[in-house]
């Protein structure tokens, strides 16, 4: 009885297959470098040239988007007051801007004008913090650029206003 043997190849057979390899292995990683450089699937964060002046910055706030049914008599005035709930920013001279609604609870802008480099700051109104406030001026869940803020400041409007103060950097990078 015989017993079947697996093909040998020769010495310089195996050495041909493992440059060949090599070389495939090769051309693979260059590829992925350079699919890895593509512009397209770069970060999707905000970026600037260096010698930007200005920087994009989302400003989302989480709350809820249907008036709370909640709310005491008392804080009718201040509802009424609000209106749409909005921002006042200060690089543009603490006017007040509609913030879009993105239902169920959540709120957001974004502003491609933030002075960077600069210390800025800026409020959020909203009715339903109005049991919370009397401006209905929001202290909490407030971010920039998916950074947390923390209520450092005060604004202007009626008197002075509970508000978030940070600095961007060119790169879209939020400081407070």
């Amino acid at each position: 009885m015989t017993v079947p043997t697996l093909p040998t190849r020769s010495k310089g057979s195996i050495c041909q297959y493992a440059l060949r390899m090599y070389a495939r292995v090769i051309v693979m990683a260059l590829g992925l470098a350079t699919l890895g450089c593509d512009e397209s699937n770069g970060p999707s964060s905000p970026t600037a040239s260096p010698g930007a002046t200005t920087a994009t910055v989302r400003i989302v706030f989480l709350g809820a988007t249907a008036r709370r049914s909640d709310l005491p008599a008392s804080a009718q005035a201040c509802v009424n007051g609000v209106g749409a709930t909005h921002t006042h920013p200060s690089w543009r001279s603490f006017a007040g801007i509609a913030l879009q609604p993105v239902p169920p609870d959540r709120y957001e802008i974004s502003f491609t004008d933030v002075p960077v480099n600069t210390p800025v700051s800026f409020r959020v109104n909203d009715q339903n913090a109005c049991d919370e406030n009397p401006t209905g001026a929001v202290t909490r869940n407030v971010f920039a650029n998916d950074v947390r803020l923390i209520q450092n400041t005060t604004t202007p409007g009626n008197g002075d206003e509970p508000g978030f103060a940070f600095t961007v950097a060119p790169s879209g990078a939020i400081s407070q």
